[in-house]
């Protein structure tokens, strides 16, 4: 399959925080988008931009060369492709399906070895950036799936993010993310202790923010996340629930490799914390508040 906008027809499933963005952005590229997510209600504004609504999974499947999927959690993911009315069941063959989800490593590899008894392809391609990365086009696609496919399918990577790397065989995108999440677990409690430090010091957190921000300390969370927790900015660019989520892949795919994470578990306990607190709708950076 060659992949050019003027012939290729993109199917995109999920149109939430992050895939609102990506979506666009392959409209915007050039190429004819079909799309579909539960509510129709969050497809009003991309469908205003000339995108085609599809009224289920199976509609959108049997229509488009590629379909990527964004959704919520790995029961969504496993519904949306195994189901009877899922992607599987209806794409054409020779279709490519790329799973952008944080999701399971092995459903990934389930899903690719279903694919192909299907005759269709498949990758892994989780995303890291959050809502900003997805608005600018700059997310990391860390991608998991058989190379020939993926230089196939690279065009359309490249209006979605800047750092696009093959991790390796299917379910490698996966395992990629989980080293991400399990990086950023920690960093999110660092950073939150940090700033409230700096209150209880009586220091300006935003005169602090400038100096560690540029120095060994400086990280994506600490100069994206520290600024809204200092404003009390927890609106959602990626929800708590949904980090819980990863959090608990992280750790169950950990514990199968016989690797011990004491900074993630202390980072999803706390997280869950604030489940009880009725906050996981917001977004990660709230976590702030139990440190207040």
């Amino acid at each position: 399959m060659n992949i050019e906008p003027v012939k290729t027809i993109v199917g995109f499933i999920g149109l939430g925080v992050m895939g609102q963005s990506m979506a666009g952005h392959i409209l915007s590229a050039g190429y004819k988008l079909h799309v579909y997510t539960r509510t129709k209600e969050k497809a009003k504004h991309i469908i205003s931009k000339g995108a085609v609504w599809e009224d289920s999974v199976s509609d959108l499947s049997s229509k488009c060369d590629v379909i990527i999927t964004i959704v919520g959690f790995p029961t969504d993911v496993e519904e949306v492709y195994l189901g009877e009315n899922g992607i599987l069941n209806h794409a054409k063959k020779g279709a490519v399906v790329i799973d952008m989800t944080t999701s399971s490593p092995d459903l990934a590899i389930k899903i690719y070895e279903e694919a192909k008894l299907s005759g269709v392809e498949s990758l892994d391609a989780p995303v890291s950036g959050g809502d900003l990365g997805a608005q600018n086009a700059t997310l990391s696609i860390m991608v998991g799936g058989d190379k020939k496919i993926f230089d196939n399918v690279l065009p359309i990577f490249e209006v979605m993010g800047k750092n696009i790397v093959l991790q390796g065989k299917p379910g490698s995108g996966q395992h990629t993310k989980m080293a991400n999440q399990i990086a950023i677990a920690a960093g999110v409690v660092a950073v939150c202790e940090s700033l409230a430090y700096a209150r209880k010091a009586g220091l300006d957190p935003e005169t602090v923010l400038k100096s560690i921000g540029a120095g060994a300390a400086g990280s994506w969370t600490l100069n994206n996340l520290g600024p809204r927790m200092i404003a009390g900015n927890f609106d959602p660019g990626f929800y708590i629930k949904h980090f819980i989520k990863d959090m608990t892949i992280a750790s169950t795919s950990s514990r199968r490799l016989g690797l011990e994470t004491p900074g993630l578990d202390l980072t999803l306990s706390l997280y869950k914390k604030m489940v009880e607190m009725g906050c996981e709708d917001n977004g990660t950076q709230a976590l702030f508040k139990l440190f207040e």
